[in-house]
């Protein structure tokens, strides 16, 4: 690793080394090579004067790029699809001649990005359902332990902490989902000129406009894409990167939401991540357990919704037929975008994996607070016995607000004792007990958590081996 130059931590810290991969120069470069091979195949079949030979020598050296030839054409040339043509060319001297030919560098550029993007999408995919598959097995693990809710960021009725978990998992489901949509409807951009209009193969093919339409289908096919756009300019439709990077930040929206409840739970000591035996919380404070990760998480996530606003605005001001300024900042906003959003989930996995949940202080928290809540049912039973409903409200209220005021305090909440004192309430103690019990104040809460990881029918991807993630 260079220590005398900037490297983006996505990559020396973050990024898994298959997203790396996708999005090297070395993986587009050849991308480029086989986008050439294609248009030169589909030419060829189709009567242009480009030989099966010429095909065939293209095809031998799409591994064979040498990037010192690549750099030196660039700085000569002041062009990199020039320059890689150039290159290509060097080591194909027979087929050099018709190298990208009627083509424009944005069929190499464009097609090559959407190939890309797709492959990303698909890894993201399998790793997003991995990530599910971990909140939903916790999900069923603990669908009926019963836990404090909050609303308001204040003590309400009860949930389950596996219910609670199903929240989370809904939100991925709805990303999967956007996920999959998008990648059923992503179209190749194809071969289409300088403005679109296909007028060089126009001249080309003599005016067949069959032929000109069975070669972007022949060069879509072969990168197995079953539709292209009908209708393009230089590019393809920018609106599809705000497409790509919605998918993205809605990832992100979905992971920040359960790390930050993380770090709320983790703040009352109720679910944590997980902390290996060896890790250092505080430089200074020997003593800390911190939410590194679920932190580093929301952290991410922050940069892929904001980073996601590039797309739209690159969408918006593309200048008739197309506007060279939205290059620079794409070669940047996707690339980034999919790397965080790939380490967000790689961070998601390890967390989801591994979540530590502390089930006797969560139920020392809903011992405490289960007393207000079970005051309506308390009501209903005193009035069964023959209390007056406003006369038992009026005796609750009041021991409640005692009880509450004393909680505030720092001391026990003695609110059941303090009905079971009250002469004027007519339960005795055996009887508020026998209201008191956890599992009655869930609802549906199992039931649901069961209902919905059955609906879910989760299809999970082959385990994968987790990199060694920086911490």
């Amino acid at each position: 690793m260079s220590t005398t130059h900037y490297q983006s931590p996505l990559c020396s810290r973050y990024a898994s080394d298959a997203m790396q991969r996708l999005f090297s120069q070395d993986h587009r470069s050849h991308i480029w090579r086989r986008l050439w091979v294609e248009l030169a195949r589909a030419q060829s079949e189709l009567g242009l004067p480009v030989s099966v030979a010429q095909v065939a020598e293209l095809e031998d050296h799409i591994e064979d790029i040498d990037y010192d030839l690549v750099c030196c054409k660039e700085a000569e040339l002041r062009h990199d699809v020039m320059a890689h043509i150039h290159t290509y060319g060097a080591c194909c001297p027979d087929a050099c001649g018709i190298i990208h030919l009627g083509a424009t560098s944005c069929y190499v550029t464009d097609n090559s990005d959407l190939i890309i993007y797709r492959e990303a999408l698909l890894h993201l995919r399998d790793a997003l359902r991995r990530v599910m598959g971990n909140l939903a097995a916790f999900a069923d693990r603990y669908k009926a332990l019963p836990t404090l809710g909050y609303t308001h960021g204040q003590p309400a009725q009860l949930v389950t902490v596996g219910k609670r978990v199903c929240l989370y998992l809904q939100d991925f489901e709805s990303d999967v989902r956007e996920l999959d949509h998008l990648l059923a409807t992503l179209r190749f951009f194809g071969c289409r000129g300088t403005t679109g209009t296909e007028a060089s193969f126009m001249s080309l093919f003599g005016g067949d406009t069959a032929k000109i339409d069975l070669m972007n289908e022949k060069i879509a096919a072969a990168f197995d894409f079953d539709s292209i756009y009908a209708i393009a300019s230089q590019t393809y439709p920018r609106k599809e990167d705000s497409r790509i990077l919605n998918v993205l930040s809605g990832i992100a929206q979905s992971a920040y939401r359960f790390a930050g409840d993380l770090r709320l739970l983790s703040h009352m000591r109720q679910v944590e991540e997980p902390f290996e035996h060896t890790q250092v919380g505080s430089s200074a404070m020997a003593y800390k357990r911190n939410p590194m990760r679920s932190e580093r998480i929301c952290s991410l996530a922050r940069y892929v919704m904001v980073d996601a606003l590039n797309a739209p605005l690159t969408a918006a001001t593309q200048w008739l037929e197309r506007s060279l300024d939205d290059s620079a900042n794409r070669r940047i906003s996707l690339p980034e975008a999919f790397l965080a959003t790939d380490a967000i989930l790689r961070l998601m996995h390890n967390v989801s994996g591994g979540l530590v949940v502390n089930e006797m202080v969560i139920a020392k928290e809903v011992e405490r607070y289960l007393p207000f809540i079970a005051t309506e049912n308390l009501l209903m039973s005193a009035v069964k016995k023959g209390g007056n409903r406003q006369e038992m409200h009026e005796i609750i209220r009041r021991h409640s607000l005692e009880q509450s005021a004393r909680l505030k305090q720092g001391e026990d909440c003695r609110l059941l004792e303090a009905l079971a004192a009250d002469e004027l309430f007519p339960l005795d103690a055996a009887e508020i007990a026998a209201e008191i019990r956890p599992r009655d104040f869930i609802g549906r809460s199992e039931e649901q958590v069961t209902l919905y990881l059955r609906s879910l029918a989760l299809e999970l991807p082959a385990a994968a081996c987790d990199e060694d993630i920086c911490l």
